[in-house]
């Protein structure tokens, strides 16, 4: 029974400490009235002169290769041979960090484009629509003059363009698969300009799909090339055996020992080989052909990202009415440590 009561007492006196920081917090309700107007009124001129920004979309289809391994290892066990297995590292959605690599956003940054008709790069014209002053000074006094070698930047300049991309890579690039089910990728850039939003957007792609072939056909492309070097030299090795063999058939027209038919035989057996060997590799080469081919990815654009783009700004309202209740909210927090060191309850017991 004594327990009982005491969990009475207990709810009673939280439910009574609750009553007097919501009658505290009453009192001051013009405070709250006041200072919401005006923070309502800052967020609302806040969201009017922000910078508008233009965001561009682009989708592409993505095919890496990575279904025909098994098409491959059947046509080369119709030549006898046995490619294994392949493990696809670079295949899926690797694309997506291949386009937001430092690598290619700053390949794309430092690219030259013709603007009122003077060369400039992206990264140079994307600081100047952006406002220098709202970089830090060193910051705002670095340029990237168009056709400079990336080799003789100084510190200051790669630092700025370590800076940059990590702020496009955070705030104005975004890649993502929509739809789990299909190789389909859509890339959002925004930017306060919309020829930056669509140049970069095109010049982003075009330099993934570059980097991207070349990354997938690497392997491919190296043993092809061993291959066309090596049948080469065994066809060379081949043609000489013939002329040879025909320039000691005529030497000894009639041969009265049987010596002076070794040279022939030599040539003939290395004809043989030759012949052999080539006959092999020849298939090995088709394979190796039909390999780079298979391995050649093909990013296919759906949707180019073309004019006009979509115009993304705050809405006024809605800023508005967050500037209010952040302000309601750091109030209340103000007002409950005031309370609890009791700076504003002496006050209250004095008027009361």
């Amino acid at each position: 029974m004594s327990s009982s009561n005491e969990n009475l007492t207990e709810t009673q006196y939280v439910e009574s400490m609750f009553g007097k920081k919501l009658l505290f917090l009453k009192k001051r309700w013009w405070m709250y009235l006041l200072g919401g107007l005006v923070f309502a009124v800052l967020g609302f001129l806040y969201a009017q002169f922000q910078t508008p920004q233009f965001k561009s979309r682009l989708t592409f289809a993505l095919d890496d290769g990575s279904g025909s391994e098994t098409s491959l290892n059947s046509l080369a066990s119709q030549f006898g041979l046995s490619l294994g297995s392949n493990v696809n590292v670079f295949g899926g959605d690797n694309i997506i960090e291949i386009i937001r690599s430092r690598r290619m956003v700053e390949r794309v940054l430092l690219s030259v484009d013709t603007i009122d008709n003077k060369p400039y790069t992206l990264i140079e014209y994307y600081m100047n629509i952006k406002g220098r002053k709202q970089f830090h000074p060193k910051v705002a006094n670095i340029h990237f003059p168009a056709f400079q070698n990336r080799n003789q930047f100084s510190y200051l300049q790669d630092s700025v363009l370590r800076l940059i991309y990590t702020e496009m890579v955070k705030e104005n690039i975004n890649v993502e698969k929509p739809d789990r089910k299909y190789n389909i990728y859509e890339i959002n850039i925004k930017s306060p300009s919309e020829r930056f939003s669509k140049d970069l957007t095109d010049r982003l792609i075009t330099e993934t799909n570059i980097f991207y072939i070349e990354l997938k056909t690497k392997k491919a492309k190296i043993t092809l090339e061993a291959l066309e070097n090596r049948i080469a030299s065994v066809k060379d090795g081949l043609y000489s055996s013939i002329s040879s063999r025909a320039e000691v058939k005529d030497a000894n027209i009639n041969p009265v020992f049987e010596y002076s038919q070794v040279p022939i035989i030599k040539q003939h057996t290395n004809i043989e080989l030759y012949s052999t060997a080539y006959s092999e590799m020849y298939k090995n080469l088709e394979i190796a052909r039909f390999q780079y081919l298979i391995n050649t990815p093909l990013l296919q654009i759906i949707d180019y990202a073309d004019y006009p783009m979509e115009r993304v700004k705050m809405s006024r309202l809605k800023t508005a009415i967050v500037f209010s209740l952040c302000f309601a909210v750091l109030l209340t927090v103000i007002f409950l440590i005031m309370e609890q060191n009791g700076s504003y309850t002496k006050k209250d017991t004095a008027s009361s």
